[in-house]
């Protein structure tokens, strides 16, 4: 339907309101409790926006207001419906999804992260995706081992 037939402002305003659905990986989604917890609690607040959103009398308004809790509960479901959770590592022998793992750089800086699954993935914050990089190279590797990252050397210092 064409937009003069809409009560909608201009065609910007109708383009706000269907937004593009958020990427899901071709990953298999891995989470630890944690993150399988993060999911739920993220599914809890996109269902309160929304809800909110469609109280909104101005129908333009809870359009607009509505459209990105909508996109996130069609991601989150998804993601909740694919995720599996990962026991927490058995040991601190090697790498694994969970491990927090330790290593230092050849200019001596430190690093620290925890493996875990893409959604709960933050390096700023001490946590990097099983499927970065560094990770694959890091799992089922143990402390002392190198590993070569963009022609620099990594040694794994400790796993947790």
């Amino acid at each position: 339907m064409s937009v003069a037939f809409m009560k909608e402002e201009s065609a910007e305003t109708a383009a706000e309101t269907l937004l593009p659905d958020r990427p899901i990986s071709t990953h298999p989604n891995l989470v630890t409790e944690a993150g399988l917890k993060a999911l739920e609690q993220q599914l809890a607040e996109a269902r309160e926006a929304f809800t909110a959103a469609n109280v909104l009398e101005d129908v333009n308004e809870r359009r607009r207001q509505s459209a990105g809790p909508l996109r996130d509960l069609r991601y989150l479901t998804e993601r909740l419906r694919t995720a599996q959770l990962m026991p927490t590592p058995e040991g601190t022998q090697v790498v694994a999804f969970g491990s927090l793992v330790t290593f230092s750089r050849e200019d001596g800086r430190r690093q620290s992260y925890r493996i875990v699954g893409e959604d709960e993935a933050d390096p700023k914050a001490g946590s990097i995706s099983y499927v970065s990089p560094v990770a694959r190279l890091l799992m089922g590797k143990g402390a002392g081992d190198l590993v070569s990252l963009n022609g620099q050397e990594l040694e794994i210092l400790t796993i947790a």
